[in-house]
């Protein structure tokens, strides 16, 4: 069974880069044709789909202007790990970040799909 573990700083300052990395283990991140992403949920807010990679490598992005430009997806097959980057964070990126798993490129539902337990990010100075 497939499982994804978040890890990560849980304060950043503003104005620096966030980077989390998702570990998955009992599977291969290039087989099987899944998709992965990152998804966040910042506090009394909805999920958040930011943007992922599938199996091949191929990397998809929200179109959302919360973070379209700042985002970066990429992956380190010899550590079967998923990594994100957000750049030139502030506060409003204070969220829990999640990396899902499933057939589908966009994940808006833990119902849908393989999920990490989140990492919470607090962006404060």
């Amino acid at each position: 069974q497939v499982q994804l573990q978040e890890s990560g700083p849980g304060l950043v300052k503003p104005s620096q880069t966030l980077s989390l990395t998702c570990t998955i283990s009992g599977d291969s991140i290039t087989i099987d044709n899944y998709y992965y992403s990152w998804i966040r949920q910042p506090p009394g807010k909805g999920l958040e789909w930011m943007g992922g990679l599938n199996s091949s490598g191929n990397t998809y992005y929200s179109p959302s202007l919360t973070f379209k430009s700042r985002t970066s997806i990429s992956r380190d097959t010899s550590k079967n790990q998923i990594i994100l980057q957000l750049s030139s964070v502030t506060p409003e990126d204070t969220a829990v970040y999640y990396c899902a798993r499933a057939r589908t490129r966009v994940i808006l539902s833990k119902a849908v799909g393989s999920w990490g337990q989140g990492t919470q990010v607090t962006v404060s100075s």
